[in-house]
């Protein structure tokens, strides 16, 4: 009897916390995203002005947006471990990240562990499914230029030629550093078993962990962002006639990041919101390629982009196994990092999106008893 009451209790809790963190959560949207919105719509005379500091400051917004997300994580104590090659001192520098997909929560662990990146996160762009765009978040990735994508081979021929119409139009006009798409194309309990019968019937590896990728998205961001040189791989020294005259290289890098789940039980959207599984830390790999080493003719960088998943399903499998990622190429030891956040800071910007709600609040108030 003792025992059913405090299962029984702690249930309670569980519910409870979950209620509280939601509705949080729901006040956190309400007062940010609109704030988010307001702000940049007050400051449109500066974007035909001077288009490069608007920019700018949408993306510290943008950034602060995506640290309340984290925000959220962090109280209920999922918190980032990272292993491999450290990215934060090309932070600067432009690059494509491609990542494995497992659930909703990928993104939020990206959110996370890219915030003490420098400028990343305000220079960046997402690569997401279409129905994203119908999310609380969605109106904020269309105003910061994220390109959300249809899946399906009825919309993929489409989809590559608005995707490389998109990067010419946003990508460069709105300074963006860091691309990151998931070649997968969906979520790994959705593609496994389409993914190996494919493997199969194509003598290609048979994967567990990850899927094979899709070469499309990939492919035209290598194409459209960096300079192809007469080896068939692509250079950063030299860009295209547009990169030079806006003074940039084009991408240097491709990083590949692997995230890892304790028990392969990945963490979705739910679970950040509302919180019901005890404190857990994500395992994030990264390993980092020379933009001068990825082929870009598309047999190439197709056995190229294999490749780097066949290497992920190892990763993960080492993982898996170990609890830890094996070590890099010339060390002993594997040796991990710790992701912190501040918290202060994070008090800081949670009570900024209030205070600016409030605001908002108060000034459209007044306009509406002035109007009627």
């Amino acid at each position: 009897m003792a025992r059913l009451l405090d299962g029984a209790g702690k249930l309670g809790w569980v519910l409870l916390k979950s209620v509280l963190r939601f509705a949080f959560m729901f006040l956190n949207n309400c007062v940010a995203i609109p704030s988010y919105c307001l702000y940049l719509l007050l400051l449109q005379p500066l974007r035909i002005w001077d288009s490069t500091t608007f920019w700018h400051i949408e993306g510290i917004m943008f950034k602060w947006l995506l640290a309340m997300v984290s925000s959220w994580g962090w109280i209920a104590g999922y918190t980032v471990t990272e292993w491999g090659d450290d990215v934060r001192p090309i932070s600067e520098e432009e690059a494509m990240v491609i990542v494995n997909h497992q659930s909703t929560g990928d993104v939020c662990t990206l959110m996370m562990c890219l915030q003490d990146k420098g400028t990343v996160v305000q220079r960046m762009m997402w690569l997401m499914d279409h129905v994203f765009k119908y999310t609380n978040f969605g109106l904020v990735s269309l105003i910061h230029g994220d390109f959300f994508i249809r899946q399906g081979k009825a919309h993929r021929d489409k989809q590559l030629v608005y995707l490389k119409d998109h990067l010419d139009k946003y990508y460069h006009s709105r300074d963006r550093k860091w691309i990151v798409l998931f070649p997968e194309g969906g979520f790994l309990r959705k593609r496994r078993e389409t993914s190996q019968l494919f493997a199969k019937k194509n003598s290609l590896p048979h994967l567990t962990h990850v899927t094979l990728p899709r070469l499309g998205a990939t492919h035209i961001i290598l194409k459209t962002l960096s300079a192809q040189q007469e080896n068939g791989s692509v250079g950063s020294d030299t860009g295209t006639l547009n990169q030079t005259a806006n003074k940039r290289k084009g991408l240097q890098w491709v990083i590949d990041v692997t995230i890892a789940y304790p028990k392969a039980r990945p963490m979705d959207i739910q679970t950040w919101i509302f919180g019901y599984r005890p404190p857990t830390v994500t395992h994030v790999h990264y390993r980092m390629y020379p933009i001068k080493e990825v082929p870009v003719e598309a047999e190439a960088l197709t056995d190229w982009l294999y490749q780097r998943f066949v290497e992920k399903e190892e990763l993960l499998a080492h993982f898996y196994k170990t609890e830890s990622f094996p070590p890099l190429e010339g060390q002993k030891e594997a040796a991990s990092r710790q992701m912190i956040l501040d918290p202060l800071w994070l008090c800081i910007i949670q009570s900024l999106a209030f205070a600016s709600g409030y605001m908002w609040y108060s000034v459209l108030q007044y306009l509406y008893c002035c109007l009627f």
